[in-house]
């Protein structure tokens, strides 16, 4: 945190906190940056166990969504009044904001006086780039829901496209993303990778005779096509960690070769993470934490080339040292291909190399870059608040 910083008057808006991810640990290592921020979201249901991980002691404001029935089990059914319920936060007194935002909290009401950075880790995917196969998956592609539905979303990109205008500086968590804003907002973007946990793994140099992934069991992380591969390949063994909608329909299909171990403890998972031979990653992801993880652990990655693994993983034949390599199509005969190629290159993946490269991930490295990104744009605002966007248009700022 530069000089002064500790005085200024900061505002951390976070879309909701319900359960703890990935942009959660981004929260709590920015509120760890700026201590003296007051934090907002538009619920608050964490744990116990969570409020102590996010700091001691640090009350959230919240929306009248608080006290809304049944928000904590049924949030998306407010989905038409969330972007309200961001408006409502009252953040008039301070002099920075830091939105955490996939989908509203970039949307919070500033002044012309007030600068705000958003570190955004996706425009909302369910309005764009993922419109069609939300519908699909809730029941929402026929009929007149499928009318009301499609409504909403358009109005709430047309939101979404609006609120854009009321931030001074984007942050991205990648460089997919980066593009994903320019595409959506017509706004260029840093980059600050998002944090990896990697101090909690270590590495298993010697590597048992089983492939595995890691993942909630939503259609787009694409663990069907996985499995099917490992139907076509049944002398190699898959285990799946994570559980979700798909799993009835994985487990009417599972071949005798692949188990379905469901939602384990994190040590759990990492000993499965460290004593694989590999791990499969078929998502088109923003960014993808489970591959970092799993190369923390020395284990290569046989990853979609596609989206943020083009950025997680080295892949075969783009670097010296590789750490993965990727299949070119999202079906389950690429995979097979790959984990062919893969068993193929023999000793060329270096666990010392895969835990190398998953350190530049680390929780140290966000908060350095994050901090020093909001420090630049702070004092770029300060000298020319209609010229923030330039830091980011700046092409040594870009990668």
């Amino acid at each position: 945190m530069s000089e002064g910083a500790g005085a200024r008057r900061i505002a951390c808006v976070h879309e909701w906190l319900t359960d703890w991810g990935g942009s959660e640990d981004c929260l709590r290592l920015i509120l760890a940056a700026y201590p003296q921020a007051r934090a907002y979201a538009t619920i608050d249901f964490l744990s116990p166990a969570d409020r102590i991980r996010l700091g001691r002691g640090k009350d959230i404001s919240t929306t009248f969504l608080q006290r809304a029935p049944w928000i904590a089990t049924r949030f998306w059914n407010y989905l038409p009044v969330t972007a309200l319920a961001v408006e409502t936060h009252d953040v008039g007194d301070a002099q920075m904001i830091i939105s955490s935002s996939h989908a509203f909290a970039k949307g919070v009401l500033t002044r012309a006086d007030q600068f705000h950075l958003s570190y955004v880790y996706s425009p909302m995917r369910y309005a764009w780039d993922l419109h069609q196969q939300y519908l699909r998956d809730y029941g929402l592609d026929r009929g007149v829901k499928s009318l009301l539905a499609r409504y909403l979303f358009h109005r709430l990109r047309r939101w979404d496209r609006q609120t854009a205008n009321n931030v001074d500086l984007f942050i991205a968590i990648s460089k997919h993303v980066r593009d994903r804003i320019w595409r959506c907002y017509r706004r260029p973007a840093l980059v600050v990778y998002p944090p990896v946990r990697t101090h909690l793994y270590s590495v298993q140099a010697q590597k048992e005779d089983h492939y595995v992934t890691v993942s909630r069991l939503v259609s787009y992380k694409r663990i069907d096509i996985i499995v099917e591969a490992f139907r076509a390949m049944p002398s190699r063994k898959l285990l799946v960690v994570g559980d979700g909608p798909e799993m009835a329909r994985l487990r009417a299909r599972c071949p005798p070769n692949v188990t379905l171990l469901g939602r384990l403890p994190d040590e759990a998972v990492r000993d499965h993470l460290k004593a694989a031979r590999a791990f499969l990653f078929a998502a088109h992801e923003d960014f993808g934490i489970s591959p970092v993880e799993a190369q923390a652990c020395g284990t290569p990655v046989i990853a979609y080339g596609a989206g943020g693994s083009l950025e997680t993983v080295r892949g075969l034949g783009r670097s010296e040292r590789p750490t993965g390599l990727f299949f070119p199509e999202q079906t389950a005969a690429s995979i097979v291909q790959a984990v062919e190629a893969f068993e193929a290159a023999g000793p060329v993946f270096d666990p010392a190399a895969c835990r190398e490269w998953a350190e530049g991930f680390s929780e140290e490295r966000f908060s350095r870059e994050f901090s020093e990104c909001a420090e630049r744009g702070w004092a770029h605002w300060q000298r020319d608040p209609r010229g923030v966007d330039n830091l980011a248009a700046d092409p040594s700022s870009r990668d």
